[in-house]
């Protein structure tokens, strides 16, 4: 598996939920699980677009 970008921002996401949840603070805990979620998402779109890349070449090389 290849570190990315939204691999960091996930993780930076889950570090604030948790330091959100440890102190109280609702505020930081939604804004970490939030940006668990979008950098997820960037994640799965791009693992998608690449996977399409994969399939034109792969008919390419035919």
């Amino acid at each position: 598996m290849q570190f990315t970008e939204e691999k960091l921002n996930q993780a930076t996401g889950t570090v604030k939920e948790g330091v959100g949840k440890l102190i109280g603070d609702k505020e930081l805990e939604n804004e970490g699980a939030a940006e668990k979620v979008v950098s997820k998402v960037k994640e799965v779109a791009e693992d998608a677009v690449e996977g399409v890349k994969n399939m034109l070449h792969k008919d390419d090389a035919k």
